[in-house]
């Protein structure tokens, strides 16, 4: 049997039989099983010939079976090792070519034909079928039976699967003890990265490097093939499996050994590193929750005008790594959302919640490459930036980079609102208000995904200052009478004609162009609406009501 040199050699200096082939499911799973060829190696198959389909010896053999009827292609499991005498076609030789090939495709191993009682020989047909195929066909010799195969060959695999099982434990409480010492991926990685002598990254569920170890020129190699191609399971002298936990996906961790193939104990000990990543992931999304929560509560407060004087305020947000002391802006952030309640999608549909935290992380990440010392936070219904005022370029340039970068990456639609400039914390609340409003504006009147500036807000920011909405309703109703309700269309084409003459400055001719009327039509029109309203077309006090009341109603629901 063959010996190998690879991690526990390295370590103790002892030297082991090969353990089982191990292969990477699409899962990540693990499976145990032995090549044909290290099968026909065990001792009761020494005298066994492999007369064809040698192209298949790598086949794993992971159960055996004994055929014993002959329709056997509906009990034939993938990865077995198939005996026969031959008794259930001994009457049928020719049918032993179609056997090969049903077998083959049901994933059967390798069969293995003691000819002699049944049949004389095996059929040219069948030989010629296993080698196109690649399919192994095994000769036994008279003397081995059928229960001594089966028991050796069992009990190797099983042997060998339990000493690999128990070195990858012990390697397993090795890093669990890490994790328990406070250590984390870093650790995890450095630890793997010695006792595999190769470089391995641990990345999060959006393939980004969350840490590695090893070479920089062999991390640098790994982390360019990981952008270009990769799945999971083995790559020739690369392997990547999945960190997950309770069926979420928690990311990957990938491994180079440059040169060399992984022995099958070091890809179980990834594996199971692997578990442990994801216990580390878990624990620090529960601790980065918390905290995330307490900073949220806190801003909220810092925004609400709770959180004190502005002193203790620039202090304890120094601990979080805020500066409030600086001239800032209030950047917020809204998802808009269907009817459903599901997020408006860009490239795929998405859940509120999820959306939410997609659109918080994003902006987070976007913020902290602009300005380290911005303070962002994940509220119910928004996320909101506190960000300092950029010493090159415009604030709306800065806002445009972010929202550019943001919808890019997450594709999601979202509003956004920039307040006024503020000095400092005691203005925060006004300036939170500003975007807040902002939001709502930009989204009523422009639609989702739009940028609003409160200061660009014209006519509507001042509307929007006004803080009893009955007020502003009730001049509506006074102003445009029955003109201000949507339950009778012909009202409301009558309202979309006084909005286009008014944007036209009373200019008949165009406006007939715009809404594609005849000219005595619209003059129709216009007679009627003065009818309604009063003389408007004359009267500029009136006009001025007119046309703030239909912005008055475009801002309906704000």
């Amino acid at each position: 049997m063959e010996t190998r040199t690879d991690l526990w050699t390295r370590r103790t200096g002892e030297t082991h039989t090969v353990p089982p082939r191990l292969r990477l499911a699409s899962t990540g799973t693990l499976k145990y099983g032995l090549p044909v060829r290290e099968v026909l190696g065990v001792s009761t198959l020494a005298d066994a010939e492999l007369v064809a389909g040698a192209a298949g010896l790598d086949r794993i053999v992971q159960r055996l079976n004994v055929m014993e009827v002959p329709d056997v292609l509906a009990w034939v499991k993938p990865n077995e090792l198939l005996l026969t005498t031959g008794y259930p076609l001994r009457n049928r030789p020719e049918a032993l070519g179609h056997l090969v090939t049903g077998l083959n495709e049901r994933g059967v191993a390798a069969l293995a034909v003691k000819p002699g009682a049944y049949l004389d020989e095996l059929p040219k047909e069948m030989l010629a079928r296993a080698d196109r195929l690649g399919f192994p066909l095994i000769q036994l010799p008279e003397h081995v039976g059928f229960d001594d195969i089966l028991n050796q060959v069992l009990t190797d695999i099983l042997n060998r699967q339990a000493a690999i099982l128990a070195r990858t434990e012990e390697v397993h409480r090795a890093l669990v003890q890490i994790v328990l010492a406070g250590g984390g991926l870093p650790e995890v990685t450095a630890e793997l990265a010695e006792l595999l002598d190769g470089a391995v990254l641990a990345l999060d569920g959006d393939e980004r490097v969350l840490a590695g170890a090893g070479s920089a020129a062999d991390l640098k190699t790994l982390e360019l093939w990981l952008e270009r191609h990769h799945g999971l399971g083995l790559h020739g002298d690369r392997v990547v499996v999945p960190v997950a936990a309770a069926g979420e996906d928690h990311g990957l961790i990938a491994a180079y050994f440059p040169g060399r193939e992984l022995s099958d104990t070091e890809v179980g000990i990834l594996e199971r590193a692997a578990t442990v990543a994801a216990l580390v992931v878990t624990k620090q999304q529960a601790v980065a929750a918390v905290e995330s929560k307490y900073r949220a509560d806190f801003l909220r407060d810092v925004l609400a005008g709770r959180a004190g004087d502005a002193e203790r305020v620039v202090a304890h947000c120094a601990g979080f790594g805020w500066d409030l002391a600086r001239p800032v802006a209030v950047i917020v952030a809204s998802p808009d959302l269907e009817s459903d309640g599901s997020a408006v999608p860009v490239r795929q549909p998405d859940s509120a919640k999820h959306a939410q935290e997609r659109l918080a992380a994003a902006w987070a990440a976007a913020v902290r490459r602009r300005d380290r010392d911005a303070a962002v936070a994940a509220f119910a219904h928004e996320v909101v930036a506190v960000v300092g005022l950029p010493a090159e370029g415009t604030l709306a340039d800065l806002v445009a980079g972010l929202v550019r970068e943001v919808s890019t990456a997450e594709g999601l639609e979202f509003t956004t609102g920039v307040s006024r400039p503020a000095p400092g914390p005691a203005t925060l609340p006004e300036a939170y208000d500003q975007a807040g409003k902002a939001v709502r504006v930009g989204r009523q009147l422009h639609g989702p995904g739009e940028t609003a500036h409160f200061d660009a807000l014209g006519v509507y920011r001042l509307l929007s200052l006004v803080d009893d909405s009955a007020e502003l309703h009730a001049f509506v109703a006074e102003t445009l009478g029955d003109l201000a309700g949507d339950a009778d269309p012909e009202a409301a084409d009558l309202r979309r004609t006084l909005q286009v003459l008014l944007e036209t400055n009373l200019n008949v001719a165009e406006t007939a162009r715009r809404l594609h009327f005849h000219y005595n039509t619209l003059r129709y029109r216009i007679g009627k609406l003065e009818r309604m309203l009063g003389p408007f077309t004359e009267d500029p006090h009136l006009q001025l009501n007119v046309n703030l009341a239909l912005r008055v109603l475009r801002m309906r629901g704000i």
